[in-house]
């Protein structure tokens, strides 16, 4: 008598689990992909160090007689590279801060912070 019930709640629940089951994987489904980790914000570290050794290498080579609008708009380019790049290995920086000869020497010591942290430059 008891294998009867035991056969006979097979039959029955067995068949709603497994509808059940087909109902409710597409929500499983969706909720698992709301569950993956949103991408990290900004470009990847490797991206923005490729970046500023470009830009670097850009500055370095830039002919004396270039004109000034060129100039500074690089040395701009390499100062957000820098700042960007602070940011995302978590370095304090305060290039926005400073002018003249103490934003060079701000760049001087990012870029050795940067190097410390891992991120070669030059």
């Amino acid at each position: 008598m008891v294998g009867n019930v035991l056969i006979y709640l097979g039959v029955v629940v067995t068949p709603t689990l497994v509808a059940g089951l087909v109902l409710a994987l597409p929500k499983l489904g969706r909720a698992l992909a709301r569950r993956r980790p949103p991408a990290p914000p900004g470009a990847p570290v490797e991206r923005i160090a490729a970046d500023l050794r470009r830009v670097h290498r850009s500055l370095t080579t830039l002919a004396p007689d270039a004109p000034v609008v060129r100039r500074r708009a690089t040395c701009e380019a390499y100062d957000a590279l820098l700042a960007q790049a602070c940011r995302a290995v978590g370095v304090e920086q305060r290039l926005g801060a400073v002018a003249g000869v103490d934003r060079e020497i701000e760049r001087l010591r990012l870029e050795e912070e940067l190097r410390a942290a891992g991120l070669v430059i030059r």
